[in-house]
């Protein structure tokens, strides 16, 4: 009876993409009292975000290959990454959003706020097209199908004509002469991301230090900060203040 009862109202609010309360109490088998709990579920799984009035669904559709396999992966850490990383956002700000997995748990503490984004990943524009009081810019360009974001010379020539306060990235890896990215074209229309904006921002868990991947995204000092959960080692904490960037680590 509570599966069933707990499907319907996700399935709802996943189609609708936003459902208010009242809406929900109407059409689904339950009292006030039991839909609040059952959003509450849902919202502690991360599937909907509650707001004044009703709930967005922030779930990880469409499903796609890296989402699949990576989003799972040390997610209490992204989580707590992207609570810290929400804090630095003002409302009205215009932000610029990779499509990594650590910045789609950050999309999700955004949904519902009045911002102005731009974005190269389908997860994290689908997580806004039901904000109306959000502006969602949609970066053109080639798809890459693992990942769901658009990448290349036309994501790369649109960012050229953009101005943002703020760019949120996700990395691969972090090594001592540098950020890393898994994929050639992703790192250079993040490039244009971080020539975009006025200040950039690396969020990336504990478990990516100390590792390199296939291409290298910048030097350390070339960022402005960087968010990490409770994992980071002293020596690592030392690295990067040392480059000039400021670190804001969770739990401190």
């Amino acid at each position: 009876m509570t599966d069933n009862r707990r499907s319907h109202l996700l399935e709802i609010v996943r189609t609708k993409g936003f459902a208010s309360t009242q809406e929900l109490v109407r059409v689904v088998d339950g009292s006030e009292s039991t839909i609040r709990r059952d959003l509450e579920h849902f919202e502690n799984l991360g599937e909907i975000k509650r707001t004044h009035g009703g709930v967005f669904y922030t779930g990880s559709e469409p499903k796609l290959a890296h989402f699949e396999r990576n989003q799972s992966q040390n997610i209490d850490k992204k989580r707590e990454i992207a609570a810290l990383a929400a804090d630095l956002v003002d409302d009205g700000d215009t932000i610029l959003l990779d499509g990594g997995s650590t910045t789609f748990e950050l999309a999700q503490q955004l949904s519902g706020r009045p911002l102005q984004v731009v974005t190269n990943s389908l997860p994290v524009s689908n997580l806004f097209i039901a904000n109306h009081d959000a502006d969602l810019v949609m970066l053109g360009g080639n798809v890459h199908l693992r990942t769901g974001t658009t990448i290349g010379p036309y994501a790369n020539q649109m960012l050229g004509e953009l101005n943002c306060r703020l760019a949120f990235l996700s990395v691969a890896g972090i090594h001592d002469d540098g950020f890393y990215n898994s994929n050639f074209l992703l790192v250079e229309t993040e490039k244009a991301m971080m020539a975009a904006a006025d200040e950039v921002i690396v969020i990336a868990d504990s478990t990516k230090f100390g590792k390199k991947s296939l291409a290298r995204l910048c030097e350390l000092s070339s960022v402005q900060k960087l968010v990490v959960d409770s994992g980071i080692d002293d020596e690592w904490k030392n690295r990067i203040t040392d480059a000039g960037v400021k670190l804001i680590v969770s739990g401190v």
